[in-house]
């Protein structure tokens, strides 16, 4: 009885807040704007991977993010893979990343034949969970010729990809200080992170890559894309050039300097972009505004709490996140199927990547504490236009 009350309570406070508004998880908001730009993009027959558009979406992008460059490529997941691989990552590699994290991650990691080496998350703010990871490593790691292997399973270990959940920025602090004492190159998630900011510097500028995605979920969308952000000239340049399928510039000839990717991101969907960042900041402004009727409704419900952005950062709220204050995924699991037989299309946190049938064998860490969020988020709607 207690929990169909809970079911309830929790049905009514989304009710109020939704109303009439769209009950999915996430959809774009698209205008006469996005319309106008995309029927300039066909006029002009320049709808695929090089054109006006998809440069002007990289240099607006440089200028919201304060990222000395930025690469726009045809989806999240393929950026990712690009930047592991301008890292030098392959066979030989294990990539830290935590295990409270979308699948994509541990996908680019894997196509490249390396490993994903699982690490724990923070209650707070979702991300890595830096005192027990430094404890961690401390323990497996061991330096040759000042690089870092696993001492037992002898691969190198480089990198550390640190994931935005929810678009609530990670103590990058700590992690920036973390990635320093053992020397691992950082790749920012950045994904759901557009408009975010730590301590009023945008994520995913701070490591030597980040990336962001616009899938059709997110706060702005392309369509389909994603983008590379780095500082570092060399980088960027050669990221540009080799998700362009590395082709040396000529009239007619097809030849090639590197191997490389189709991961550009065409015109079209740049166009499409373009308009959406115009109402970047309305668009956060709402989602902001969201959060604080959510937060008026849940306040009065002792047995949940809504997720809000850490200490020192600005989040842009990309999904509201409601915390059970009960471990237990059969608690959780029925507010899920009691609110999507009500028509609201909500959603648990992903099971942890090392749950997922590719990824069963691989390398982690003691997973406590992401293994209780695991059984208290879900996510509600969330779209700009609630």
């Amino acid at each position: 009885m207690i929990n169909k009350n809970l079911n309830q309570k929790i049905y009514l406070s989304i009710k109020e807040v939704v109303k009439d508004g769209p009950k999915d998880l996430h959809i774009p908001k698209l205008g006469n704007k996005e319309i106008l730009y995309l029927k300039k993009c066909v006029k002009s027959n320049m709808v695929s991977s090089i054109g006006s558009f998809t440069y002007d979406f990289e240099n607006r992008i440089g200028k919201v993010t304060g990222s000395k460059y930025a690469i726009a490529i045809m989806n999240g997941t393929s950026a990712l893979h690009l930047c592991l691989h301008l890292l030098g990552v392959n066979e030989n590699d294990e990539v830290l990343m935590p295990a409270l994290n979308f699948i994509a991650s541990a996908n680019a990691v894997s196509a490249l034949k390396a490993e994903p080496h699982f690490i724990d998350s923070q209650m707070d703010n979702l991300g890595i969970n830096i005192k027990k990871t430094n404890i961690y490593l401390k323990k497996i790691l061991v330096k040759k010729n000042g690089i870092n292997y696993n001492k037992y399973t002898k691969k190198r270990i480089k990198v550390l990809m640190v994931t935005h959940i929810f678009g609530h920025p990670s103590n990058l602090d700590g992690i920036m200080k973390l990635a320093k004492k053992f020397n691992l190159k950082i790749i920012e998630d950045a994904a759901e992170g557009i408009g975010s900011f730590y301590k009023n510097k945008h994520v995913g500028t701070f490591g030597t890559f980040g990336v962001l995605s616009f899938n059709g979920n997110k706060t702005i969308t392309t369509g389909g894309g994603g983008i590379i952000l780095t500082n570092n000239s060399k980088l960027a340049k050669m990221a540009k050039h080799i998700s362009n399928t590395a082709k040396i510039p000529h009239k007619w000839r097809y030849q090639y300097s590197h191997r490389g990717y189709n991961y550009g991101m065409p015109n079209i969907n740049a166009a499409l972009g373009c308009a959406q960042l115009e109402n970047l900041n309305k668009f956060i402004r709402s989602k902001r505004k969201l959060y604080l009727k959510y937060r008026d409704k849940f306040k009065k419900i002792s047995e949940v709490s809504l997720m809000k952005e850490p200490k020192n950062c600005k989040s842009n709220y990309w999904l509201q996140t409601l915390i059970l204050n009960k471990d237990s995924l059969s608690f959780r699991n029925k507010i899920l199927i009691f609110l999507n037989n009500k028509g609201f299309k909500v959603r648990p946190v992903w099971d942890l990547l090392n749950k997922n049938k590719p990824y069963l064998k691989c390398q982690k860490m003691d997973l406590s504490v992401a293994q209780r969020l695991e059984k208290k988020l879900i996510n509600l709607p969330s779209s700009s236009i609630l």
